[in-house]
């Protein structure tokens, strides 16, 4: 799959509103990494759900794993996602499940035996330095070790394609640091594609990557 996502003149708008985002054409390939920049309210986090059929289509096209996100039906939704990793800036965990049930929450949806759902979950868990941490609860966390947890349940399925929103944005340096080496290395041993929507892209970050920036609802490439 060449075209992880293809937007081709992308309207995105909430009822009774002028469109947040105004025109959007662009691909995002296989093994890229690509930050989306923009101020607060351009249209970055509205862009991202559109990706996972959260937003619904306000005009143009936009297809994402091959799937036409405008006239996707139910079961087609639900399998795409099921191969899709989404990283939230407010964690969105199970607060009632353990950490390493969290993790497991992908490959449970997905049907997989109990012993292969806990051993990826502990590989993952060893991944972002929380190991020891497996059988705490979310409320138990910090919010960085909670954002760490949500990382590695979006890489717990290998997904294709990673969306990230804000993914370190409330974070400590040391958990931030965590997050992107982690995605860095999906990027490059996996070539899992990622995209995150940030308002800054750190200065910590090291891996080649796209920047497209949202300025007055058109997005544009920064070289």
């Amino acid at each position: 799959m060449r075209n992880v996502i293809e937007a081709n003149a992308l309207k995105l708008a909430y009822p009774r509103h002028e469109p947040v985002i105004k025109s959007a054409t662009f691909e995002v390939n296989t093994g890229e990494f690509v930050f989306i920049t923009g101020a607060s309210g351009s249209g970055k986090s509205t862009l991202l759900k559109s990706m996972y059929g959260s937003m619904p289509l306000f005009g143009g096209e936009l297809h994402v794993g091959g799937m036409d996100m405008g006239s996707i039906s139910g079961s087609k939704l639900y399998k795409l996602r099921r191969h899709i990793g989404i990283i939230f800036q407010d964690y969105k965990l199970i607060k009632e499940w353990s950490v390493e049930k969290n993790v497991m929450l992908p490959l449970i949806i997905a049907g997989f035996p109990k012993d292969v759902c806990r051993a990826q979950a502990q590989k993952l868990l060893t991944h972002v330095k929380l190991s020891h941490k497996s059988d705490k609860y979310p409320l138990e966390l910090s919010g960085g070790e909670q954002q760490r947890v949500a990382m590695a349940r979006a890489l717990a399925h290998n997904p294709f394609l990673i969306l990230a929103d804000e993914p370190t944005g409330n974070l400590d340096d040391y958990s931030s640091q965590v997050v992107w080496d982690l995605m860095e290395r999906a990027n490059e041993e996996l070539e899992t594609t990622i995209l995150v929507v940030t308002h800054h892209i750190p200065e910590m970050f090291s891996a080649q990557y796209r920047h497209l920036m949202i300025e007055n609802g058109v997005i544009y490439e920064i070289h």
